[in-house]
């Protein structure tokens, strides 16, 4: 897929800067409940922001495969006979499922991925005799992560009447079309008449010309003028763009790394053309309409009589709103199209536990010491000695222990600290030195990072990490395929620390900034949903973005290094 100079990710962020104007009026007068529902509503047309692509077309056209070409993989099944019996939906998931809606059933049921084609399909399902109202198909796929919807429609003019029928009840839904016909025998009467409800919802179509790797040039010429002529008896007000493609070989050629095959396959012009529409017609006029209601809003609330002591708060809301419509920036250049390749090249290897690899290893490098050492303190005469000399552990390490130990664990092996410290705070008590000696020697009682065993084995742990990787990223040099490894914030540094100014620090760090970037618009999403009551339609990975960002900011708490007391004073 292509992406602009002004891409959707802008878009997005328009919506984010949006729903933050709309917190802030909120708050302006939490009791006020007219202002709370007017507000919700503008927040709840801010999440449910989605965008409907209806492919439409006779059965074997290859609309499944047309979506699986621009997916860049075979996720929706394909085939000879008229296999889509119902409306199949494909929209972003944080990972590959399956969920069938049914008619007169709230619940929904997850099925086996493999199992699609039992509810979806003519062959297992005829004429729709399991009552599905739409499947919906999820896949972690960049393109869908921002609210686009590929949805799939029974084929025209199948022998199954309610085929056809249920591709026509959906058509008020979709935003814009794609309507699929082929070289070998372009234009039917059931697409024909397809054409005309189309044209009758005054929305975008795109016409696809697909298997052109089934004819030749003088034949493609001849297919095209007579679709070109067939669509202007249609007075659609807006002419439909017609674009020549092989989705198969679009598909082979993704799925092979082959980009001469991706090239000569046509899709990279319909892919360019449906992005261009989606950020500069659909989204700009989005946008438009939600300035327009949103400023609405605030000059209302900024002129009601009873509103008289408020007024400068909601002044200055408009005046951050109008900065956030204006933005003082000089225009953009004229949109220039690029290959997005940054997720095949920058992905990062997430620990499922702890965010950052190097975090869990020395998870369970401190884990295992803890495990081992805990048995020696509570049986170990020499051991408890060992430990009340040094202190104990430091305060973390201390609460570690007890998470591992039990009861009678600790009161096997702490009497020794806890007499020693006692007989410590006995000699200060009784010493007639000044106050800073005092102080000196209380503030040294107990364990610390410089004393406790368990910092030491964090910290050693935390070496052979780091220069494992470091060994492992040396001589990097070609970004594709690699699976670089996810690093909190302050492994990061160190690693960086020690590859210098090199490509492999170059990669990792332009890895990371996507990172933060990706999970900051998920928080961003949570939150918008979360106001809009819309915390249904949040991702997997939306909903664990709080503990993910901080996990990947500060490190995993148990092993950040304890607080200063004195820092709190």
């Amino acid at each position: 897929m292509l992406v602009t100079a002004m891409d959707l990710k802008e878009y997005e962020q328009s919506k984010f800067s949006m729903a933050e104007i709309i917190r802030s009026a909120q708050a302006v007068d939490t009791k006020d409940q007219d202002l709370l529902l007017t507000s919700r509503n503008l927040l709840m047309r801010l999440a449910d922001d989605r965008f409907n692509l209806m492919l439409v077309g006779r059965f074997n056209r290859g609309k499944s495969t047309l979506i699986n070409a621009i997916l860049g993989a075979s996720h929706l099944p394909t085939g000879i006979l008229p296999l889509t019996s119902v409306i199949t939906t494909v929209r972003y998931g944080s990972r590959t499922r399956a969920v069938i809606n049914f008619k007169n059933r709230q619940l929904r049921q997850e099925i086996p991925f493999a199992r699609l084609s039992e509810y979806v399909t003519q062959q297992s399902n005829p004429g729709n005799v399991k009552d599905v109202t739409y499947a919906e198909i999820e896949l972690p796929v960049e393109l869908l992560r921002r609210g686009l919807f590929f949805v799939d429609s029974p084929g025209l003019e199948s022998a199954i009447i309610e085929n056809t029928q249920t591709t026509e009840r959906f058509f008020p839904e979709a935003d814009a079309f794609v309507l699929i016909t082929s070289y070998d025998s372009p234009l039917s009467h059931e697409e024909n008449l397809a054409l005309d409800r189309i044209r009758q919802t005054d929305k975008a179509l795109f016409v696809i010309v697909n298997k052109q790797d089934t004819v030749g040039d003088d034949e493609q010429k001849q297919v095209l003028s007579f679709i070109k002529a067939q669509l202007e008896e249609f007075s659609f007000l807006s002419a439909p763009k017609i674009f020549s493609i092989s989705a198969r070989q679009a598909l082979e050629g993704k799925q092979l790394e082959k980009s001469d095959l991706v090239t000569s396959s046509g899709i990279l012009r319909f892919e360019e053309e449906l992005l261009r529409f989606l950020i500069e017609e659909r989204a700009e006029a989005f946008l438009s309409n939600m300035y327009e209601r949103i400023e609405d809003f605030l000059v209302l609330r900024r002129n009601l009589e009873r509103e008289v002591e408020k007024q400068s708060m909601y002044q200055s809301l408009l005046e951050r709103f109008h900065d956030l419509r204006e933005p003082k920036s000089a225009p953009s250049a004229p949109a220039k199209y690029i290959e997005d390749t940054t997720s095949r090249r920058f992905t990062l290897k997430l620990d499922r536990r702890s965010g950052c690899g190097l975090c869990g290893e020395v998870l369970d490098e401190v884990f295992h010491f803890l495990s081992k050492y805990q048995y020696d303190l509570t049986i170990n005469r020499d051991t408890q000695r060992e430990h009340a000399r040094r202190g104990g552990f430091c305060s973390l390490h201390t609460w570690q222990y007890e998470n591992i130990s039990s009861p009678y664990g600790v009161c096997t092996s702490y009497p020794e600290l806890s007499h020693q410290t006692a007989s410590e705070l006995q000699q200060v008590a009784t010493e007639t030195r000044g106050s800073s000696w005092t102080r000196e020697k209380v503030m040294g009682l107990g364990g610390s990072q410089e004393t406790c065993r368990v910092c030491q084995v964090r910290i050693d742990a935390e070496k052979r990490a780091v220069d494992r990787v470091v060994r492992n990223l040396q001589g990097l040099d070609a970004p594709s395929n690699v699976n670089l490894p996810a690093c909190c914030l302050p492994h990061l540094r160190m690693i960086v620390g020690v590859l210098g100014k090199s490509r492999a620090a170059e990669l990792l760090l332009k890895a990371h900034a996507q990172f933060f970037e990706r999970i900051a618009e998920d928080a961003q999403r949570y939150a918008l949903r979360h106001d809009a009551l819309r915390r249904y339609l949040t991702s997997e990975e939306e909903r664990r973005a709080s503990q993910l960002m901080l996990l990947m900011l500060s490190g995993h708490r148990s092993l950040c290094a304890p607080w200063n007391v004195q820092s709190l004073v």
